[in-house]
């Protein structure tokens, strides 16, 4: 049967095919450097595939399974992905700028040193995803699950946190200057070394977090749950209580 990928907006033929389905035509076809940019893929099962390397800017992937499929260095910027399932996906390098990925299930995938600035990531889960390295500078991230994630070194510059959920999440020495926090949930959470501040911290549980060398200056911390959290090794003498 003949298969074909489609610009969403003008639906020209991007590439087609004789293929039993558009993820065997994409094994078949696709090659690093290739430019798949502004393809209809709503819906599409492309689990397992690895499309590393290529253009994928402006697609269309929501409510795509996406589970371990290699994104790697791959180019995503401005894709829709809203409740695309992106289960240990590869995303390691990619560029994910001004991305759609409202409800998107990121469980366990691999984000390291990949670019999310301006990405919309409200409501999405990333329980054990690896974002080290990552730059979510203005990113959406309200109401997020990033339990157990690490985000070491990782830029959340002006990031939206409010009501998220970040228990036992690794953020050593990731930068969150001037980052919304406000009643985040940041229990056992490790900041040591990170920079908070300007960080709104209004009404955050960050019980038992550990907090040694943080960067606190000018932080909001009204209302916030302290709790277990030792205080000699911070410096709160700077910060809005």
């Amino acid at each position: 049967m003949n298969r074909e990928i489609r610009n969403r907006f003008s639906s020209s033929v991007i590439v087609s095919g004789e293929a039993v389905s558009i993820k065997s035509l994409l094994r078949e076809k696709a090659r690093p450097g290739d430019d798949f940019s502004e393809a209809e893929l709503s819906q599409v099962d492309l689990s397992s595939l690895n499309l590393s390397g290529m253009k994928f800017m402006r697609c269309n992937f929501s409510r795509a399974n996406l589970t371990k499929t290699n994104f790697a260095d791959s180019d995503l910027t401005g894709s829709n992905l809203t409740t695309a399932v992106l289960v240990a996906a590869t995303l390691t390098g990619s560029d994910l700028t001004e991305t759609n990925l409202t409800g998107a299930d990121l469980t366990a995938a691999d984000l390291v040193n990949s670019t999310l600035i301006n990405a919309d990531l409200y409501w999405a889960r990333l329980t054990l995803a690896t974002l080290d390295g990552a730059d979510l500078s203005q990113a959406n991230l309200s109401k997020s699950d990033l339990t157990l994630a690490s985000l070491t070194g990782a830029d959340l510059f002006w990031a939206d946190l409010g009501g998220a959920t970040l228990v036992g999440t690794n953020l050593s020495k990731a930068v969150l200057t001037v980052a919304n926090l406000s009643k985040a949930a940041l229990m056992m959470a490790d900041l040591s070394g990170a920079i908070l501040a300007g960080a709104d911290l209004s009404g955050a549980d960050l019980s038992e977090a550990n907090l040694t060398g943080a960067d606190l200056s000018e932080a909001n911390l009204r209302g916030s749950n302290l709790a277990g959290v030792d205080l000699d090794v911070v410096d709160l003498s700077k910060t809005r209580r």
